[in-house]
């Protein structure tokens, strides 16, 4: 629900903060008070594009804040989440807007607009006289009969399908493309092939050739360093391992005399071991060293021929490599193409019969659900006043060569994201008046009464938890005012509701009342909003009815209006 709605220099708005509360929120006042303002600042927070012209003379910039909590659901997770932005049981939506630039923030991160737009139309439903939203856009009706016939996971399944078979579908479409460039580059991948398999190269080869050729190239060096090296530790009159020797055999006879020197005699025979062990090592290494020059001359050859491939195919032995993998692929599939497109054809007549079989139960699913839309909207606009309306759901499917679903006639049609279906409201609301599609509809206070009918039957949806009704009750009045007002009291026990109303009738039903109004201090006119105790919201209701002079009558009228209102609070 919306929690609170803080305003600050919007229009002629200084600041206020509104708290609402679940039920039906009403708020009145004079014409010019500052409803407009208030549902103006409303659209702000849910993505609608910002004027300049609404910041307030002398501001610097607009600020608008949104505060709605119960917010977890996991459509709206999921959505946050997609667009990085942290899943919170509390959603805050503030724009902010100046003369330099207008911000969106979701939670206090920076959003782009279409963001927020998306995160609000997943909390909020605004609908004004003159604003045919959501339920009058023929593309969401499918969506509405969805959520009322509780075909979500089935609904899914499709989805999920249908993306499966788009996939496919993608992959035979860029095979099919790539057929001419495979089938003339089938020459240059096999003469590619063969020159890189005629060398054979292998991963690491170059390195370890490089290291051989580099000793096999200085064999006679090391040969004659490793022999004198050996020499000069172990075996010349002057050894190094004798002077140790000597050095360690003098420290042990010191080391007797003096314990302080036993240290100093362990690390010299240290010194000696370590010194015979690498003259060993030398004399090991000397006998071990190969004079190849034919083995030498191959391994120069093998790098030069690698050497020719890296110039050719990436300059590098990894990039040789990594080519051959990819042109052999390309080549198998040039090779065996109609190999590879009849197992893509396969795998998408399959895919497409899954998702014919899960479309056709979705499309029976959704005319049982037509059928109980059908009486339950009948019967709710009879009882707003309109007892002769008639109300159909129309299906169509657009029949396709191309298409991926089977009807149950065996007949190709065009698969949409969200079934094979078109669905679309049409309604008549006279006697001898044809159907006509819902978004056609003229009659402003018929459109209000069809909006509300349409949105009680569906209460129990968790798709829009908050409506905003910005007086939609224009073109009504009396009893029908009466049960227009008493519907929606009905369907605020389902939803949070804020409507703007000028109708008496349904200012009684309010769970709570808000006055907008607007007065003038120090030359600067101002707009404010109160919420109302209950004396004066018998007072406020009064003046819905009598106008501004609030007559004993008028005062009673709204006493009865309100009670009546109780009354059916407690049949309820």
């Amino acid at each position: 629900m919306l929690r609170s709605l803080y305003i600050r220099d919007y229009a002629l708005i200084e600041e206020l903060t509104v708290e609402f509360e679940s039920g039906l929120n009403i708020i009145t006042g004079e014409t010019g008070a500052g409803k407009s303002i208030l549902m103006g600042a409303l659209k702000m927070i849910l993505g609608e594009r910002a004027s300049l012209e609404v910041i307030r003379t002398d501001a610097k910039k607009a600020i608008i804040e949104g505060l709605f909590d119960n917010t977890g659901s996991g459509r709206i997770r999921k959505l946050l989440e997609e667009n990085d932005l942290d899943p919170a049981d509390q959603i805050i939506l503030r724009r902010e807007i100046s003369a330099a630039q207008s911000r969106a923030f979701v939670n206090d991160t920076p959003a782009p607009l279409n963001v927020v737009r998306e995160v609000a139309s997943q909390l909020i439903d605004l609908h004004g006289q003159h604003e045919h939203q959501m339920l009058l856009r023929t593309e969401t009706h499918v969506d509405v009969l969805d959520q009322f016939a509780g075909l979500g996971d089935l609904l899914a399944r499709y989805q999920a399908q249908h993306g499966d078979t788009a996939t496919l579908v993608r992959e035979l479409d860029t095979l099919v493309a790539q057929e001419r460039d495979l089938r003339q580059q089938k020459e240059l991948y096999e003469f590619q092939i063969e020159e890189i398999d005629a060398i054979g190269p292998e991963e690491g080869e170059e390195d370890a050739l490089e290291g051989e050729e580099r000793i096999l190239a200085n064999a006679e060096r090391l040969y004659e360093a490793t022999i004198q090296l050996y020499d000069l530790l172990y075996e010349s009159d002057n050894a190094v391992n004798d002077h140790l020797v000597r050095v360690r055999n003098e420290l042990q006879d010191l080391a007797r005399i003096d314990a302080g020197l036993e240290e100093s005699a362990r690390e010299a025979e240290s010194a000696q071991i370590v010194v015979a062990e690498l003259a060993h090592f030398l004399q090991d290494y000397n006998a071990r060293i190969e004079f190849n020059p034919e083995r030498l001359a191959f391994i120069r050859s093998r790098l030069g021929d690698i050497e020719t491939l890296k110039r050719r195919y990436g300059g590098t032995l990894e990039s040789v490599l990594a080519h051959r993998k990819d042109i052999g692929a390309r080549y198998e599939l040039a090779v065996n193409f109609e190999g590879a497109i009849g197992v893509l054809k396969e795998k998408i007549a399959e895919r497409q019969a899954q998702l014919s079989d899960t479309a056709r139960r979705l499309s029976r699913k959704r005319r049982e659900g037509g059928d109980r839309v059908v009486k339950a909207i009948v019967a709710e606009l009879g009882r707003l006043g309109m007892p002769h309306s008639r109300f159909e759901v129309r299906f169509t499917q657009a029949p396709s060569s191309a298409g991926w679903i089977t009807d149950e006639a065996g007949q190709r049609v065009q698969a949409y994201p969200n079934g094979m279906d078109q669905v679309e409201f049409f309604i008549s609301t006279n006697p001898g008046e044809s159907l006509k599609p819902l978004a056609r509809v003229a009659s402003g206070g018929e459109i209000s009464r069809i909006m509300l009918g349409l949105k009680t039957i569906l209460a129990k949806s968790e798709r829009l938890p908050i409506l905003v009704f910005d007086e939609i009750d224009a073109g009504i009045s009396g009893t029908i005012a009466n049960k227009v007002g008493e519907s929606m009291r009905d369907l605020g026990q389902y939803h949070q509701i804020i409507a703007i109303t000028h109708l008496a009738q349904i200012a009684a039903m309010g769970d709570v009342h808000y006055r907008v109004a607007k007065h003038v201090e120090n030359g600067r006119t101002h707009s404010t909003i109160t919420r109302l105790p209950d004396a004066e919201r018998v007072r406020q209701v009064a003046s819905l009815i009598s106008g501004a002079e609030i007559t004993d009558a008028a005062l009673q009228s709204a006493r009865e209006l309100m009670a009546a209102g109780r009354r059916v609070e407690r049949a309820a």
